[in-house]
């Protein structure tokens, strides 16, 4: 309890700092980097798993209640950028295996799976079977999603202009308390329904699902409320900030050092296949940047409704990201450790 008490202290102070030194998103890059250095300072720290899925479950509904019928019909003209998904995975792949190998030294399986961008925890589980090393996948693929979070917000900010000051919704005193209740029980039974099933994701696919039967029908006409997705945005940064807790020199030296020349890697290839859609004419620069950007799901879904991006285009990509990587990285593992 102290140590939960703890992490909830440090995080809160760092909202803090990042509202008194007026920098972006502090509810969600304050307790990132708040927590970060804590970790690295030796500070012991960890999250509680049934809010952390909780909070999740609310960025799962902020989602599905975007998903009316006109979206879902207009999503078919996403098919040419979606078709680039697993191109770039494949790219991914094929210059960040050689670069664990190669320069770093990990071993095949720790190498394969440090490269896959897909959900940290599908990728500790596969590459725990395959023999690879956990910690080290761990601290990679926690350092791949800080990166891009952390670096986005300022691109956005310094770079385009984008205003991320705006609240992520309307306050939940002008959301009519049928709707909130209605948005709770989709977010429930989402949650534990995919849970039971078995789904990937239970706690943010299964509340999107149930959000956008409803929307889809006309039943759930708004989204969670801005308290709802400030509360999101603070536990998704305090648990991406602690994945650090318990870190070594050596780690960080070897395994943080080498995720952060991946960071450079993955960013340089996910700007290509952005511009490329810009190019072509088939997405917006925003929407493609947030599209392609391989950070975690829930941290870029936060980013997407902040700067206020075509939600439903953003998450469309990185579910088929997700997806193609949990059914593709084993087959493709076997093929390549036989090679």
């Amino acid at each position: 309890m102290l140590i939960l008490a703890r992490t909830y202290l440090i995080s809160a102070l760092g909202v803090g700092a990042f509202y008194l030194l007026s920098l972006p998103l502090p509810f969600l890059l304050g307790p990132i980097t708040a927590c970060l250095i804590a970790a690295l300072a030796g500070l012991d720290l960890r999250g509680q798993p049934v809010v952390n899925d909780a909070m999740r479950a609310i960025l799962g509904v902020a989602v599905g209640a975007t998903l009316t019928l006109p979206v879902v019909l207009s999503m078919g003209a996403m098919w040419p950028t979606l078709a680039m998904i697993p191109l770039m995975i494949a790219a991914i792949g094929a210059v960040g295996i050689p670069y664990f190998v190669r320069l770093w030294g990990f071993d095949f399986a720790t190498s394969y799976y440090s490269a896959m961008p897909g959900g940290l925890q599908d990728m500790l589980v596969f590459g725990e079977e395959a023999g690879g090393d956990v910690r080290a996948l761990s601290l990679i693929h926690a350092t791949r999603v800080l990166v891009i979070v952390m670096l986005l917000p300022f691109v956005l900010s310094l770079g385009w202009e984008v205003d991320l000051t705006n609240p992520p919704g309307a306050p939940a005193s002008s959301i009519a308390p049928a709707q909130l209740l209605l948005m709770v029980a989709a977010g429930l039974v989402g949650w534990q329904g995919a849970k039971r099933i078995g789904l990937f994701g239970a706690s943010i696919l299964g509340p999107l699902i149930v959000a956008a039967l409803l929307a889809i029908t006309g039943l759930l006409q708004s989204r969670p409320p801005a308290e709802a997705i400030f509360a999101a945005q603070f536990f998704i940064g305090m648990v991406v900030g602690t994945k650090y807790s318990g870190v070594t020199g050596h780690e960080v030296r070897r395994d943080v050092a080498a995720a952060l020349g991946f960071c450079v890697i993955i960013l340089l290839l996910a700007l290509a296949f952005a511009e490329l859609a810009v190019f072509w004419d088939l997405a917006p620069h925003l929407e493609a940047l947030l599209a392609f950007a391989p950070g975690g799901q829930a941290e870029m879904t936060v980013l997407a409704l902040v700067v206020g991006a075509d939600v439903a285009f953003v998450v469309a990509h990185h579910l088929l990201r997700i997806i193609a990587v949990i059914l593709g990285a084993p087959i493709a593992a076997r093929i390549f450790d036989r090679r």
